[in-house]
């Protein structure tokens, strides 16, 4: 899969069956080193909101599944 690709779709936490909103273009944290994607970076507010005042930052470990439209994490109980 591209990078590309992941841009757009829908991020679901399928425990609380939530939305936790759209993956944008740049919303990936990754290592300079490695080239590893770290986290995923959700903005949690408004549309035309600056980037980076709202956000939630989801380890990429969290990732059960990427499909056609959406991706679902699986988030722990304590998060």
């Amino acid at each position: 899969m591209r990078l590309s690709e992941l841009g757009g779709k829908e991020i679901v936490d399928y425990k609380k069956a939530k939305r936790l909103g759209v993956l944008g273009q740049t919303d990936l944290e990754i290592n300079s080193k490695t080239g590893e994607i770290n986290h995923l970076i959700i903005p949690s507010g408004k549309w035309g909101m600056r980037k980076g005042t709202n956000e939630i930052k989801v380890p990429w470990h969290y990732i059960r599944t990427i499909g056609t439209d959406m991706i679902i994490l699986e988030v722990p109980e304590n998060n």
